[in-house]
């Protein structure tokens, strides 16, 4: 495992890399790539339906020639000294600080945040200085939907991050109301369909005051949405950060760190042999009869690994500890577990092409993302049942959230698909 640029350097080409490396997160790369994808997805798809005449533009009237306002010098200066104070106070202190505590914490570095600050203002009061006009005029601008791709795409991330972070609180009450500010602050701990939910209706709401046609812009978006999580999903393979499966008892570790075929009563035995992790594991699930965990013999012409994995050096620094390693990220599962991130990479690969070459043969605005939500749904539904998640007691059935909500979108996928069956080029 990658926690972060840091180690795959090390591993890589050996020697001791840049100090700042370690604060390229795997994880936030792979969302940050993640996200570019889905919006040039969306551009793409939006230039398509604009020039079918699906979608039209905007007219908007702007002001012209202005000079910069204090305002938006001010805002400027805000944001590069955020960006400073944090970016450049990993280069002047890489070596004193942790990464995950960094980011959100008060350390930094003022000088940074005050030379960049001054920079981002002064850029902006070039620009407008170079666009001055004598006499300011108001003109009638159009804008396209392809054109406000940028725009969804930052409401997207900052909806979708502060919806993933509240789904995760309310799904893990208990932790939540132990600690609140914690929780709310910390990096890890995020619920895919949070971020989902809160940047849809964001956006939604954004298409809505623009003119955008709403049904259209979610056929639009649907390959997208597929192909981002499944690249988003590589961030929590490679960084390993907690989003596994239960226990796969049907696999261990010998000795040299190798993944072989295990004794179907030795869960107990090589729990016993990690006393830390399976006291870390009692506190977590109550006793040692309630772990979760199966036995499944996978397919041999498929790696052990794709069947149970160990996650060595995961991010979350959780598990047995590793012999000879020090510092931080000195941990690997054992007992093992399924890699449920690998198996939504394939899945939503897969998807994602299907719902590519849909996307052509639908005529109705609409179906396309009625099939998106069908397979999102039903993708996570099953993967959910060898996830490990907080369950909620409803007349005698214990469900975790992702599986009410992913029955969810499949209702609303198929209703959606029932409802828009006739073609239509009017804009919807």
């Amino acid at each position: 495992m990658y926690p972060n640029l840091y180690y795959f350097l090390k591993e890589t080409f050996g020697g001791e890399p840049w100090g700042f490396t370690k604060y390229i997160n795997s994880f936030g790369f792979f969302v940050a790539i993640s996200f570019v994808l889905a919006a040039w997805l969306l551009s793409r798809e939006l230039r398509r339906k604009e020039k079918q005449g699906l979608l039209t533009y905007k007219e908007e009237i702007r002001m012209v020639g202005e000079p910069a306002k204090p305002i938006d010098l001010f805002l400027n200066f805000v944001f590069g000294f955020i960006v400073g104070y944090k970016i450049l106070g990993v280069f002047f202190n890489a070596d004193d600080i942790h990464p995950q505590d960094y980011i959100f914490s008060s350390q930094g570095s003022w000088l940074g945040g005050i030379v960049l600050g001054g920079l981002f203002s002064g850029l902006k009061f070039w620009e407008k200085n170079q666009q001055k006009q004598k006499q300011p005029e108001k003109r009638t601008i159009r804008i396209w939907p392809h054109e406000r791709v940028g725009d969804i795409t930052i409401m997207a991330a900052a909806a979708g991050f502060l919806g993933a972070k509240l789904f995760d609180n309310l799904e893990n009450w208990d932790r939540f109301i132990q600690n609140p500010i914690a929780n709310l602050l910390s990096p890890s701990g995020l619920t895919f369909y949070g971020g989902l939910i809160c940047a849809a209706a964001v956006i939604l709401w954004y298409a809505k005051r623009k003119n955008i046609g709403l049904l259209h812009l979610c056929d639009a978006v649907a390959p997208g949405l597929m192909l981002s999580y499944a690249t988003g999903r590589i961030g929590c393979q490679v960084s390993g950060d907690g989003d596994w499966g239960i226990f796969n008892t049907a696999y261990t570790l010998d000795t040299d760190g190798t993944i072989i075929p295990a004794a179907a009563d030795q869960f107990k035995s090589t729990l016993m042999q990690n006393q830390s992790f399976s006291k870390y594991l009692v506190q977590e699930y109550g006793q040692m009869d309630a772990i979760p965990h199966t036995y499944f013999k996978g397919l041999d012409f498929l790696p052990n690994w794709f069947w149970a994995y160990n996650y060595p050096h995961n991010v979350n620094e959780v598990g047995a500890p590793i012999a000879g390693c020090t510092g931080n990220y000195c941990t690997q599962l054992n007992p093992l577990v399924f890699p449920t991130p690998l198996y939504e990479i394939i899945a939503c690969t897969i998807l994602f092409f299907v719902l590519w070459y849909f996307r052509k043969h639908f005529k109705a605005a609409g179906q396309l993302f009625g099939l998106y939500l069908i397979f999102n749904g039903v993708e996570r539904f099953l993967i959910e049942k060898i996830r490990v998640n907080s369950t909620y007691s409803i007349m005698g059935f214990h469900p975790t959230q992702a599986e009410l909500i992913s029955t969810g979108l499949v209702i609303a996928g198929i209703a959606l698909m029932a409802l828009s069956r006739k073609p239509s080029t009017k804009l919807s």
